[in-house]
């Protein structure tokens, strides 16, 4: 035990001088006072995958098409959330058409990249209130792989204040309905840099049916006009404006 404890120590020792010499390159400036004491004695009793988990989307080492269209579908979600318009690509001015070539016009979905063809269906859905047609993304996975933390990372990339709740802790759903209702309509007041909200839902395959079925007819909620509609959104809550985020183990 001794040995290990000894050999743990120099890795870690290593690993911290690999990492100061690299902060010490890219950021130069001093950096804000504190405790160096209680600093380094948090850092000694920090597990390594808190300490060393990603902080930038770049960081990740998840499959990068995953990575990718969950970005994608998340910045979906900006014209809605941030009031951003969606940038229209220009078009290339295009030659004149040649007449051998005709048929390979007709084959260049064939050639196309997963990654590609994805974005296309996610952009392609979009509803009346501007919103992705998919609500919510489902990360499923067995236990460690990085879900959370991709959700997390991803979230914070796009601008979002990530918002974690565990779905197996609340068994009730009017506390279920409560704590959606209150991370998907309210923002973050925690200091000047106001961000709307992302919810993340953990464990969600160990939610009851009830909690479930409250979480699809928020998602299947609409917008209802005149008198009745106004006292049903009153009563049932306005349209989902944000997006939510399930992580599971069991699809």
């Amino acid at each position: 035990r001794r040995h290990l404890q000894e050999a743990s120590q120099q890795l870690t020792e290593i690993i911290n001088s690999c990492l100061e010499s690299e902060s010490s390159t890219q950021s130069p400036e001093p950096h804000g006072e504190g405790d160096p004491g209680a600093e380094e004695e948090s850092a000694l009793h920090c597990l390594w995958v808190d300490k060393f988990t990603p902080q930038r989307y770049m960081d990740l080492l998840s499959d990068d098409y995953t990575n990718r269209c969950l970005l994608k579908w998340l910045k979906l979600w900006d014209t809605v959330v941030f009031g951003k318009e969606k940038a229209v690509k220009k078009s290339r001015p295009k030659a004149e058409p040649r007449p051998p070539f005709s048929q390979a016009k007709e084959q260049q979905n064939k050639w196309k990249t997963k990654v590609q063809l994805t974005e296309e269906i996610l952009e392609a859905e979009l509803d009346q209130h501007k919103r992705p047609k998919y609500k919510v993304a489902l990360l499923c996975g067995p236990p460690g792989l990085g879900k959370t933390t991709l959700a997390h990372v991803i979230a914070k990339h796009a601008g979002y204040n990530a918002v974690e709740m565990n779905a197996s802790d609340d068994r009730s759903p009017e506390v279920f309905r409560t704590r959606i209702e209150a991370a998907t309509q309210m923002r973050s007041v925690l200091g000047a840099n106001e961000k709307p909200n992302c919810l993340i839902i953990d464990e969600i395959d160990g939610a009851p049916a009830a909690s479930i079925n409250v979480l699809l007819s928020i998602i299947q909620h609409k917008d209802g006009e005149g008198e009745a509609g106004a006292r049903r959104r009153r009563r049932e809550g306005g349209l989902l404006l944000r997006p939510i985020i399930c992580i599971c183990n069991d699809q």
